[in-house]
């Protein structure tokens, strides 16, 4: 007896990706993960919102042959699990920062490089660029494809006191968002914890975080705002740009037809355009809502991003280089790309 779809998701079980409608030639419905609050096609998350543009997208040009389904929230498997439920085939898609899997492949720790990119410019060059090239090449051995380039620049919500200047990092317990960046911070004389974005309000609600390094997007679709009294922007000058892509599993790339893929890859960069548009408004955005909320705002210098890139390159990107020669090759080819 064939189980369908509905009855089987009702008794919880996996359904595989051939056999999501109950047959093996049935039109493939791409599954796509992420952590961040959901929304509609045009309210909500800008990530969460260019999920369900792909979606749609994919779709029309497809003329429904192709179709995928948004699972915002992590409501389909924690943010943590994604990235290795890919490289198994398990999940088709999430859109989440490479350096969440930095842990098992530290060098997609280079997504999050604390003062190596400083500017939407340079990070967007890096698709065209070798370090790009690189960078896919070795995704894809790990079988994940990079689907959507989407650099985020970032700030820093304090709940006690600001965090601007490399001396105000002191004494402060910060989430940095990836190893090299804790580096960083440790290195300033603050102690670091590390937790997805998604667990930063409970973790500044209880006291256990005093300031959070995040994206723009992400200070204010957690709600941030309630608990901080600071706000350090991104919207001038920032030492914090992540790499943070909509990406597929290979095993799933690898399904479709040709026709499908070539969709699939189309559809991702156009949507480029839209990603750096809306990571930039909310540069810009966040620090209304955090003035709104009562808090503070500061932004940064070239002074001040100085001395942050002076640390980070004494401290996270050695650190880096020394781990493999992988690595090594990655942080010099994406140093050439802001020389």
């Amino acid at each position: 007896m064939r189980l369908s779809r509905r009855r089987a998701l009702a008794l919880g079980l996996a359904i595989p990706a051939v056999l999501r409608s109950g047959r093996a030639d049935a039109a493939p419905v791409l599954k796509i993960s992420h952590q961040f609050p959901g929304g509609t096609a045009t309210e909500g998350d800008f990530r969460d919102r260019l999920c369900r543009r792909f979606a749609a997208m994919i779709g029309e040009r497809s003329k429904g042959a192709l179709g995928a389904e948004v699972y915002p929230g992590s409501s389909l498997m924690k943010t943590n699990a994604q990235f290795s439920a890919m490289r198994k085939g398990a999940l088709d898609m999430s859109l989440i920062p490479l350096s969440y899997a930095g842990g098992d492949l530290p060098e997609l720790n280079i997504g999050l490089m604390p003062g190596l990119v400083t500017s939407y410019d340079e990070g967007l060059a890096w698709k065209a660029k070798p370090i790009g090239q690189e960078l896919t090449r070795l995704l894809a051995a790990k079988g994940i494809v990079i689907v959507t380039w989407i650099w985020q620049a970032g700030g820093v919500a304090s709940r006690t006191r600001p965090l601007v200047d490399v001396a105000d990092a002191k004494g402060l317990k910060v989430r940095g968002g990836s190893r090299e960046m804790d580096l960083v911070l440790q290195a300033a004389g603050a102690s670091v914890l590390s937790l997805p974005s998604n667990e930063l309000y409970a973790a500044m609600q209880t006291g256990a975080c005093d300031a959070a390094l995040t994206s723009s997007t992400s200070l204010t679709s957690f709600r941030l705002e309630e608990l901080a009294k600071h706000l350090t922007t991104g919207r001038a000058r920032s030492y914090w740009f992540m790499l943070e892509p909509l990406v597929m599993s290979k095993a799933s790339f690898d399904r479709l037809s040709a026709e499908e893929r070539d969709i699939i890859v189309a559809a991702g960069a156009e949507l480029e355009a839209f990603g750096r548009n809306a990571a930039t408004e909310d540069d810009i955005r966040v620090a209304k809502v955090y003035e709104a909320a009562g808090a503070r705002v500061y932004d940064l210098d070239d002074k001040v991003v100085q001395a942050w890139r002076t640390l980070a390159r004494d401290t996270a990107w050695k650190d880096y280089a020394n781990k493999n020669e992988s690595c090594a090759r990655l942080i010099k080819l994406a140093m050439e790309v802001g020389s």
